[in-house]
This record gives C-alpha cells, structure tokens and sequence, in this order.
C-alpha cells in the first residue's frame, strides 16, 4: 500500500471536514481551488496561499487556553506557524505549541477520536512582508484541540514570542470566533 501525496490527504480532510464538522456556509472555495489545481500548499513561497497549523491548548476543565503574545503580530493567539512535514496534519500543530510555549504533556482533545480531522479550518488574510518581498497571503490554517496541564511549567520561544500564558478560554472569542462557538456548544450546560 503506498502512502498518500500531501494533497491527497489533504483533499480527504478538506472534504471531511465540509461533510461533518463545517457549517454551511463554510465552503473553503479558496483553499479547495488550490488543492484542485494542484498548488504545492506545503510551501510557504505558495500563493495566494498556503498551510499553516494551530494548537487549541485547553485546560482538562475547558476554563483555560494556552496562548502566546506574538512578536511579528503583536497580539495574542493560539500557538502554531507554517505548516512542515509530519506523519499527521495534528502533529504538525503539536510540534509548534511545544516550540513556541515549551508545554507539556499534550494530549490530543478526544474530540478528534484520535483522528487527524480538524476541530475549525480558518482561510484568513495575512499582511506580507515587504523587506522579504513577500506580498499579502492567505494561510489555511488547520486548528486542532489539545488537553494539557496548566499547572506545568511553560517556556516562551523569545524569538517569535514575547510570552505564553494560559488565560481564560472566552479570550477566544475575539482570537478564533468559530472555535469559541464550537466549544461553547459542545459544553454540557
């Protein structure tokens, strides 16, 4: 049996997610239009956009979320970054919640049932760099939850991030709308 191409498993989560997890009116026209005319979205030289992964880090009590205080952007967000190579899409945002908060012991939210399904998959425009030549983008970013201890030490990655903390989870209304309303609507009330 061989392996899926990049795009292949790409396309097959996509298409999940629309199917099970997406609202109606989230129809990914953008980042379905790439992976449909074969655009290499694991590169971030692709434009008008590419792969990027997030780690929803939630306290075991859904009270918390771990986020980071951004350099470059200046505010506060979910840990994640460009998209590199793994075995699962989910590992990919578990390596940048460990590179850039230094938290430990996540755990992958039973939400996923151990599948690599995104919670939320957020098409969202990026300001570019002129000093680099980067012109503005769109990242297709693949947010995933993950369970950890906040009592456990962190250690922010001072090269891209002025701090991480944990803060309360309704900080997520204003950072990631559809993953707050997702969550609000999974607590039992």
């Amino acid at each position: 049996m061989t392996a899926l191409s990049f795009l292949d498993r790409l396309s097959s989560i996509v298409a999940r997610y629309r199917s099970e997890v997406a609202s109606p009116r989230e129809h990914l026209a953008l980042l379905r239009w790439q992976i449909a005319r074969g655009d290499a979205l694991d590169e971030r030289a692709t434009l008008p956009g590419h792969l990027t992964t997030s780690a929803i880090v939630l306290s075991p009590d859904h009270a918390q979320v771990l986020l980071i205080d951004h350099v470059v952007i200046g505010r506060w967000l979910q840990p994640g970054g460009h998209y590199e190579p793994a075995e699962a899409f989910h590992h990919s945002a578990v390596r940048e919640a460990i590179e850039e908060t230094g938290v430990q012991g996540l755990a992958l939210h039973p939400w996923h049932q151990g599948g690599d399904l995104p919670f939320a998959i957020d098409s969202h425009d990026v300001p570019g760099k002129p000093a680099r030549g980067e012109p503005d983008h769109v990242h297709h970013d693949l947010q995933y939850l993950f369970l950890a201890d906040p009592a456990l030490a962190l250690v922010a990655q001072i090269e891209e991030v002025h701090a991480a903390a944990w803060k309360p989870v309704a900080e997520l209304a204003a950072i990631a709308p559809r993953v707050y309303a997702r969550l609000v609507a999974m607590t039992p009330r």
